[in-house]
C-alpha cells in the first residue's frame, strides 16, 4: 500500500467514526506523520489534519506546529494549501487564533504576490473568529525586529482594516487596536505613520469630538512641537507637515488647532526663507502655509496671541513691497516685483483669521504707523492683482468646458481664484478700522453653497458698516493723491501665470511613499521621526 492510499484509508476510518473519530488516535497521528512525506501527502495532510484537528485537543500543540511547517515548506503549492487551511484550526480551537495570526503575519515577508494574496485573505478569516485574538497576534509581529515583516503588516492593516464589516470590532477590540497603534507610534517612518493614522481615522470611537480630540494629541505628540524646530532638516520639516495634514481635517470649534497654529508662528514664520523642501520637486514652504491658512479657523484661544499676530504680520509684509520710490529708481525702471500670490493669500487669510481675536493690532493711534504702512501695501499690492485679474479673465473669457480642463487653463483658473481672494481680503483690511467679515473659500478647496455659509461675527465691523474705497495715497505728508504716473503699476508678464500664481494644483500637498523603514526618521531605532 503506497502512503497516498494509506492517508485515503486513515481518513475513511476517522470519517466513518464521526463523532468517535477521537478513538481512532492512531489513524490521526498518521496522517500528522504525513506531514514529513512527498508533495502530495503534505497537502493532503493538510486537509486531513484541519478536518479531524478538534476530535484530539491532547495532539493539538503538534497538529498546530506541523501546520506551520507545511506553510514553509519548500513547495509553493504544499504552502498555498496550508496557509488556505490553517484559519480552519480556529472553529474548534479559537485559542490559537493570537498564535496562528501571529504565524500569518510572518508569513507575509514572501515576495510572492498571489501567495502573500493567499496570507491576506486567511487572516481576514482570523479576524471573523476572533478580532482580538488576530489583533494580539499580528501586531506581535509589528512590534518585533523583523522590518520587513513590520513594514507589510502595517501596509496590510492599513488596506484592509477599514473594509472589514462593521460588526467586527467590539469595544474592546477597539480599544485593543488603538493602544497596540500608540505602541507603535511610538517609532515609525513616514509611510508607517501615515498608515496607522488611517487605521486610526476610521475606527468608530474616534468620529466623535472626544475621538477627534484624542488623535488630535496622538499626532500633536508625535509632532514633537515641545522641541525646537530646525528650519533646514527636510525630516524635520516633513514630520511637521504630515502631522499637519492628518490633524488638519479633524479640527473644528471643538477641537482646536492652536498648538499647531502657535508653533508655526513662533517657530516656523520667523524662518521661513530658510526652510528645506522635504523632497525634491515639492514646495515645502508653501504646504505648510495652506496648512496653517486650513487649520487657522479653530485657534480657540490662542495664548500670546498679539506676539503671534506680530510674527505673521512681519512674514506677510515681507511678500508685499512698497511701491518704487525715488530712493529705489533701479526697481521702478526695471518693472516688476516678485509678487508670490500663493504665498500671501495663506499668510493673509491667516492673518485674516487671527486679527478677528484681536482687531485693535491694526487699530488705535499707537498702531497708526504700523496701519499707515500697511495700507501703503495693500494699495500698491493691490494694484498688482486688479491687473492680474483683469489679465486672467480676458484669458479665460469664451474657454468651454472641455478647454478649462487643459493644464494651462487650470492653472489660470487656480490663479485667478487666489487673486479674487486676495482682492477681498485687501477690501476688508482697507476699511478703518479694518474689517474681517468677509467669507473665504481658499483657492485649493471645494467652493461651499452661499446658503451654506455663515459669516462670523468681526469685533473689527459694525453692522451696516460700508466698505471703504481703496484710495492711492502717498505716504508723504498731507496725505496728497499720487498720480497714476508718480507709481509704477505691476504688469504681469505674459505666458508666465504658473510662475506668478503659484504652481501648485487644487487639492495638492506633498507625497508619500517610497521611504523605507529608518529613511525617513534618519535616526536609530527607538527614537521617533
Amino acid at each position: 500500500m503506497d502512503a497516498i492510499e494509506k492517508l485515503y484509508q486513515d481518513f475513511g476510518v476517522l470519517a466513518d467514526a464521526k463523532d468517535k473519530a477521537g478513538e481512532h488516535e492512531e489513524e490521526f497521528l498518521s496522517i500528522l506523520n504525513a506531514t514529513k512525506g512527498s508533495p502530495g501527502e503534505k497537502r493532503l495532510a493538510s486537509q486531513f489534519i484541519t478536518r479531524f484537528f478538534k476530535y484530539f485537543p491532547k495532539h493539538a500543540s503538534t497538529a498546530i506546529n506541523s501546520m506551520f511547517d507545511l506553510c514553509e515548506d519548500d513547495d509553493q503549492m504544499t504552502r498555498k494549501q496550508a496557509i488556505k487551511d490553517l484559519p480552519t484550526l480556529c472553529k474548534s480551537a479559537p485559542e490559537q487564533v493570537s498564535k496562528i495570526a501571529s504565524a500569518l503575519t510572518q508569513l507575509m515577508g514572501t515576495e510572492d504576490a498571489t501567495e502573500n494574496h493567499l496570507i491576506q485573505s486567511s487572516f481576514i478569516s482570523l479576524f471573523k473568529f476572533d478580532c482580538k485574538g488576530s489583533l494580539d497576534g499580528i501586531f506581535s509581529q509589528i512590534l518585533g525586529e523583523d522590518e520587513s515583516v513590520r513594514e507589510k503588516a502595517i501596509k496590510f492593516l492599513g488596506a484592509k482594516i477599514k473594509t472589514l464589516p462593521e460588526d467586527t470590532f467590539d469595544s474592546q477590540s477597539e480599544e485593543l487596536l488603538i493602544n497596540m497603534c500608540k505602541k507603535v507610534l511610538q517609532d515609525v517612518t513616514k509611510d508607517e505613520f501615515i498608515a496607522i493614522m488611517e487605521i486610526l481615522k476610521c475606527q468608530k470611537s474616534m468620529t466623535t469630538v472626544q475621538g477627534r480630540q484624542q488623535l488630535v494629541d496622538i499626532v500633536t505628540e508625535q509632532a514633537e512641537l515641545d522641541q525646537s524646530f530646525e528650519a533646514a532638516d527636510p525630516d524635520c520639516v516633513d514630520r511637521l507637515t504630515q502631522c499637519m495634514k492628518h490633524t488638519a481635517p479633524l479640527f473644528s470649534k471643538n477641537v482646536h488647532s492652536k498648538a499647531f497654529v502657535g508653533y508655526i508662528c513662533d517657530n516656523v514664520l520667523p524662518h521661513l526663507d530658510q526652510l528645506a523642501s522635504p523632497e525634491e520637486g515639492v514646495n515645502g514652504k508653501l504646504e505648510l502655509l495652506k496648512l496653517l491658512a486650513e487649520t487657522s479657523e479653530f485657534t480657540g484661544d490662542l495664548e500670546n496671541l498679539e506676539q503671534r499676530l506680530q510674527n505673521l504680520y512681519d512674514c506677510l509684509i515681507t511678500y508685499m513691497p512698497l511701491p518704487p520710490d525715488e530712493e529705489n529708481e533701479e526697481e521702478s525702471a526695471t518693472g516688476e516685483p516678485k509678487l508670490e500670490f500663493s504665498a500671501v493669500e495663506c499668510l493673509m487669510y491667516t492673518f485674516h483669521q487671527l486679527c478677528r481675536k484681536l482687531p485693535n493690532f491694526l487699530a488705535g493711534e499707537e498702531h497708526a504707523e504700523r496701519l499707515k504702512d500697511f495700507k501703503i501695501r495693500l494699495q500698491y499690492f493691490a494694484r498688482g492683482v486688479q491687473v492680474y485679474i483683469k489679465h486672467l479673465r480676458m484669458a479665460l473669457q469664451g474657454k468651454s468646458g472641455t478647454e478649462l480642463k487643459e493644464e494651462e487653463n487650470k492653472i489660470k483658473v487656480t490663479a485667478l481664484k487666489i487673486t479674487s481672494n486676495i482682492n477681498t481680503m485687501i477690501k476688508d483690511l482697507f476699511h478703518s478700522p479694518p474689517s474681517f467679515k468677509s467669507v473665504i473659500t481658499l483657492s485649493w478647496k471645494p467652493l461651499v453653497k452661499p446658503a451654506e455659509k455663515v459669516p462670523p461675527k468681526s469685533p473689527g465691523a459694525a453692522a451696516g458698516q460700508k466698505r471703504t474705497p481703496i484710495t492711492f495715497e502717498t505716504n508723504g505728508a498731507g496725505g496728497k493723491k499720487a498720480h497714476k504716473e508718480d507709481r509704477s503699476l505691476y504688469h504681469p508678464p505674459s505666458g508666465k501665470f504658473s510662475e506668478k500664481a503659484g504652481t501648485f494644483q487644487p487639492g495638492q500637498r506633498g507625497r508619500g511613499g517610497g521611504n523605507r523603514r529608518g529613511g525617513w526618521r534618519g535616526r536609530g531605532r527607538g527614537q521617533r521621526w
